[in-house]
């Protein structure tokens, strides 16, 4: 069972970046790895992804110039560099892992999940 751990999180003004990172307990070389995000009240929804081998990735429309999703095989652990923050990114974060799909985009394509991480958004 994999088990993935995101930190990095907390509060910042709007416009300030943050790094967010998710560690995973074994090899994810194999894994796509993606980052979600869930504001109170609304559905999770995709942030971005990259393929096994680093060379695909997608981002969600709202995030695209801001966002950078990067990973490191051999620490087994995936970023998302988040600058230019708005009060709208305020969510939980979640990262997750998937082995079914080249660069999967919907929860359901996931087979692992970590607990989130707060981001916070001050205006």
């Amino acid at each position: 069972q994999l088990q993935l751990v995101e930190s990095g999180g907390g509060e910042v003004q709007s416009g300030g970046s943050l790094r967010l990172s998710c560690t995973a307990s074994s090899f994810v070389g194999y894994y796509a790895l993606g980052w979600f995000r869930q504001a109170p009240g609304k559905e999770r929804e995709g942030v971005s992804c990259i393929s096994s081998s680093s060379g695909m990735t997608n981002y969600t429309d709202s995030v695209k110039g801001r966002f950078t999703i990067s990973r490191d095989n051999t620490k087994n652990t995936v970023y998302l560099q988040m600058n230019n923050l708005k009060s709208e990114d305020t969510a939980v974060y979640y990262c997750a892992a998937g082995s079914r799909f080249n660069l999967p985009t919907r929860p359901s394509e996931f087979d692992y999940w970590g607990r989130g991480t707060q981001v916070t958004v001050a205006s």
